[in-house]
């Protein structure tokens, strides 16, 4: 198998340049591919109420009303749920129904098969053969079952029966950003490894009719969607076979004590019920200021405008905390602003979105060192120190 040379030469270091505007540097992991898939339904933000009041069969004024009312800057989204599916399982619209079976039988293969075709994008933007991945890490919040979905993954790429796997489930928003921080310490550690980061989600096993009593389902109605995300993570690129664009400098996971209840997910019956605290925004903002410097003290940057922002787009409330917290100018967070635009949040593969788009912004020459971030469950903050190549 093909392997990064671990001892580079200057000659190598010299060839990379003339690919990328900045030599990587040895040892560090970098990211050399990024693909994603998405479900064929797409729902214009515009039919939203429509269709959701329709199949949830809601006779609720109020509750359309609020719906109507929720502006979460989101255009379109792709989603799992179907009309075919809810003609299958009527039950699904129906309050109260012990559903989480039925909801697993559309979820566990729907997740898998975006993982495949998100991988199977990745590795072709590559250009090695899949045989050459060492690792997988495996991200998802949208299935539960044993083996797991990184088993069926490996199956479904022809990858070998020894490739290394692990499993990052229930992690929430924030499990794309740990993903690349486990995959991290796998390149780097394994000198010539390659880790495949998958990321797979859909909003199928919280699905249910809206309720009063549950306000924060209008706010996954309207802000959620459902797809799969991929990258290859390895150190010392192959010259002439691999083209990394961003390296993982330093990353930095951190929980804030007593705050576990903010963001709260249970499952039942019924299928996942998440719960949002209206302090979620402020929790971050007053938080957020610490982190940054702590990762940012890894690179010669001071000043937080001097950075590029990649930022996992939770809702419009914590992006416009963070600028206006961070003295941030307004492009700044526009990559994230455009994947919420154009996907809603997708939980853990939204940053890879984010990614893909400041991959073209960064093509213009612009800032070395940026700051990749996402918020989730914990709360949970994580960090990574991006430098682009």
């Amino acid at each position: 198998m093909p392997q990064g040379d671990s001892n580079a030469s200057s000659t190598q270091h010299a060839a990379l340049a003339t690919k990328t505007r900045r030599v990587p540097t040895p040892g560090k992991a970098t990211i050399l591919a990024i693909g994603k898939a998405f479900p064929s339904q797409i729902i214009p933000q515009e039919c939203l109420v429509e269709g959701y009041i329709r199949d949830t069969k809601c006779v609720d004024a109020y509750i359309k009303e609020k719906l109507e009312r929720k502006n979460t800057t989101v255009k379109t989204r792709y989603t799992v749920m179907s009309k075919e599916i809810l003609d299958k399982y009527p039950e699904l619209a129906t309050e109260g129904s012990p559903t989480i079976k039925q909801k697993l039988e559309i979820a566990n293969p729907a997740v898998v098969e975006m993982a495949t075709k998100a991988s199977l994008c990745c590795i072709k933007e590559w250009g090695r053969p899949a045989q050459d991945i060492t690792h997988i890490v495996y991200v998802s919040s949208s299935e539960i079952r044993l083996p797991g979905g990184d088993l069926y993954l490996a199956n479904e790429l022809g990858l070998r029966s020894d490739v290394g796997r692990v499993m990052l489930y229930f992690l929430g928003c924030y499990g794309g950003v740990t993903g690349l921080r486990v995959a991290k310490d796998i390149a780097e550690n394994n000198p010539g490894s390659r880790v495949l980061v998958t990321t797979s989600e859909t909003t199928i096993l919280g699905f249910r009719p809206p309720n009063k009593a549950r306000p924060y389902d209008l706010v996954g109605a309207a802000l959620f969607g459902d797809g799969a995300a991929a990258v290859i993570v390895g150190a010392n690129p192959v010259v002439g076979q691999e083209s990394p664009f961003m390296e993982l400098s330093y990353a930095v996971q951190k929980f804030l004590p007593e705050t576990h209840s903010v963001i709260d997910g249970r499952l039942s019956e019924e299928g996942i019920n998440f719960k949002l605290g209206r302090d979620l925004p402020q929790k971050i903002e007053d938080n957020i200021e610490e982190f940054c410097r702590k990762l940012m003290a890894k690179s010669n940057v001071k000043e937080f405008n001097d950075l590029f922002w990649a930022v996992h787009p939770g809702g419009p409330a914590i992006l416009n905390k963070l600028e206006s917290t961070l003295k941030l100018s307004s492009e700044k967070l526009e990559c994230s602003r455009k994947a919420l635009m154009d996907y809603g949040n997708v939980s853990s593969n939204t940053i890879f979105y984010v990614m893909e788009y400041m991959r073209e912004f960064l093509k213009d020459g612009a800032e070395e060192w940026g700051l990749g971030l996402a918020f989730g469950p914990g709360i949970t903050f994580e960090g990574v120190l991006l430098r682009s190549l």
